[in-house]
């Protein structure tokens, strides 16, 4: 499995931004695909997670404010982000893996990461 991300950028506080993550194969068993990010000097967090269910999970403090989605026509996995505050600023990476969304989990597959900078 191969992962090519899209988006990312620069934007002003309260603005909103788009990710993309392609795959590169159509999973037909069990699987999990989730956003991650990590800012400088720090370790790199969950942000949402979806699962071939399409049950989603965020971390608590972009609930609301972020939204994961997939088309499958499409092949895609996207992070809506809404009202973007400058703790948001981090490099984003897409990722999958075989079974559940598990944020501790060992992710199978990582997309190169896109950096998306927050000003206030």
């Amino acid at each position: 499995v191969q992962l090519a991300q899209t988006g990312g950028g620069s934007v002003q506080a309260g603005g909103s931004l788009r990710l993309s993550c392609e795959l590169s194969v159509r999973p037909v068993r069990n699987h999990a695909m989730g956003w991650f990010r990590q800012a400088p000097g720090n370790e790199r967090e969950f942000v949402a997670g979806i699962s071939s269910e399409e049950d989603t999970f965020y971390r608590d403090s972009v609930k609301s404010r972020f939204s994961i989605s997939r088309d499958y026509a499409k092949n895609t996995l996207y992070l809506e982000m809404d009202s973007l505050k400058p703790e948001d600023t981090a490099v984003y990476s897409c990722a999958f893996r075989w079974g559940e969304v598990d944020a501790a989990a060992v992710w199978d597959a990582w997309g190169q990461g896109v950096l998306v900078t927050v000003s206030s």
